[in-house]
């Protein structure tokens, strides 16, 4: 057992709820299509930080984090009559773009594989050309 499973137990508690709250309760129209990826909570448990995935552009994606920052006084008040921990904690968002990232590699990795019939053809025909097996 890790020495911090009591910061990752109130991250995976606070993920949850974050992502509740954001479902039901968040009213603001700039929150796009935005989903709790992680949550790292500090050693004193004071400070969290909520990694936040966000479907759409840059402009959106922008005006989303804006949103939950504006409502992070609203949220950790939220959060602070479900959890039952002596010091709700800070909460800063950031904008998690792993999952954009991973769609990039594989996108590489299908044109790569889309090349590599035609690269082959181009190979064996040379081969041909040269004489075939030596």
């Amino acid at each position: 057992m890790s020495k911090n499973w009591r910061q990752d137990q109130l991250g995976d508690v606070i993920a949850h709820e974050l992502s509740d709250l954001m479902r039901t309760r968040l009213k603001d129209p700039r929150v796009g299509f935005a989903s709790i990826t992680g949550v790292e909570v500090s050693a004193d448990l004071r400070h969290a930080k909520v990694f936040v995935s966000v479907m759409g552009d840059e402009a959106e994606q922008r005006a989303t984090l804006a949103a939950l920052e504006h409502a992070a006084g609203f949220l950790r008040h939220e959060l602070a009559q479900r959890l039952t921990v002596r010091h709700t904690p800070e909460i800063v968002f950031r904008l998690d773009q792993s999952i954009a990232r991973g769609a990039h590699v594989i996108d590489l990795i299908n044109r790569v594989n889309a090349d590599a019939p035609e690269r082959g053809r181009a190979a064996g025909a040379a081969t041909v050309a040269d004489g075939g097996d030596d």
